[in-house]
């Protein structure tokens, strides 16, 4: 392709990742972008070695890798070479603007997001970006600065950001998860269990989650007891420990990961998460009554926020993370036995989500850039 045909053409650089709860939006958004835009060029940005350099190609979509770390608040001393990958990571994003010469560039988060979208707006490029969680990154509230708009998932975001350029969109969600054509039965079906037994989901996240994991597994025996059936995602930590530990447990399904998700969502009564941003989001789109487990080491404990999003409106329970192995298994079934708190919860819950966020996030990107 010329330089002449390349300014011709409308081109976006998305950028970053890490986890599902960023790579899953960042698509949705470029999707939408392609059916109001077919024309538009649109090139990924993400960190060597995650898991956006495989489930961004899987959506159809080009990338290029960065080398960058995020900061390690657990292990200290991993640090060390953090400023040396950041300054090679600058270099690196110099040669991809030059050659792919974006109009605009949307940041999603995740580290590979900052030097991206802080390279672009030293050259006075466009910068969008995307807060999912309830309390804003440092990292986004510095690019906040200078970027032209910013949507966020939550409202209440002003004292992170100027208010003159959030537009509150909520969270973009997979279609899929939206629509769908699965009953409780057939969805049970993809995993091989009975529709007559109320059903929990048990998601930790695409990294999983320890403490939950543990409880489950602790617990095996008594959920079989009470004829509870479990869709269990355990992430691939430690992923061999839980199959071996559910092995002859008819009214278990596990798996390191769940591709089928909105499968999972139609078969569950009830979900167990970790309370990510997407995750609160899809529960909410799907209404479905949730105890939150919140991270404890996510940054600015945002993952408690997202959850009390929910939970102050009735819409979700929350189990905090040193007291799982005592707390979440009795207010499971606490909750599984009352009804009228699950309706409530599922009315509340569908109250607070938004369907489209994805094509209201992709018009104003190319609103802005078109005008």
């Amino acid at each position: 392709m010329s330089l002449k045909q390349k300014h011709n053409q409308l081109r976006i650089i998305i950028a970053g990742g890490g986890t599902g709860g960023h790579i899953f939006p960042a698509i949705a958004v470029a999707q939408a972008i392609q059916v109001l835009q077919p024309n538009a060029a649109i090139l990924f940005v993400g960190a060597l070695g995650k898991m956006e350099m495989e489930k961004v190609p899987q959506a159809g979509f080009d990338i290029k890798g960065i080398t960058i770390a995020g900061f390690n608040r657990a292990q200290f001393y991993k640090n060390i070479s953090l400023p040396w990958k950041l300054l090679k990571s600058f270099f690196q994003v110099s040669t991809i603007f030059k050659s792919f010469q974006p109009n605009a560039v949307f940041g999603v988060g995740g580290y590979s997001s900052f030097p991206v979208l802080k390279y672009a707006q030293t050259k006075n490029i466009h910068t969008y970006i995307h807060e999912s969680n309830a309390f804003a990154g440092k990292a986004n509230t510095w690019l906040g600065k200078n970027a032209v708009r910013i949507f966020t998932g939550t409202a209440g975001m002003e004292k992170f950001f100027p208010a003159s350029k959030i537009l509150v969109t909520g969270n973009p969600i997979r279609k899929n998860i939206i629509n769908h054509s699965y009953s409780k039965e057939t969805a049970l079906k993809e995993f091989a269990l009975p529709a007559i037994k109320k059903t929990v989901l048990i998601i930790g996240g695409s990294l999983g989650a320890s403490s939950i994991n543990k409880a489950i597994q602790e617990n095996l025996v008594l959920f079989f007891e009470k004829g509870v059936q479990l869709i269990w995602q355990t992430g691939k930590p430690n992923a061999y420990t839980y199959e071996q530990a559910a092995t002859g447990y008819e009214n278990v399904y596990v798996n390191s990961f769940i591709e089928n998700m909105s499968a999972a969502y139609a078969a569950a009564d009830v979900v167990v998460s970790r309370s990510g941003a997407m995750a609160v989001s899809e529960i909410a789109v799907t209404g479905k009554p949730c105890v939150f487990v919140p991270y404890p080491l996510a940054a600015e404990d945002h993952q408690t926020f997202n959850a009390m999003a929910l939970v102050a409106k009735q819409a979700a329970l929350m189990v905090k993370d040193n007291e799982v192995d005592i707390a979440l298994v009795p207010t499971l079934f606490e909750l599984l036995e009352n009804t009228m708190q699950m309706q409530a919860m599922q009315i509340n819950s569908k109250a607070l989500a938004f369907k489209d966020a994805d094509v209201v996030i992709a018009k104003e990107i190319l609103k802005q850039i078109n005008e």
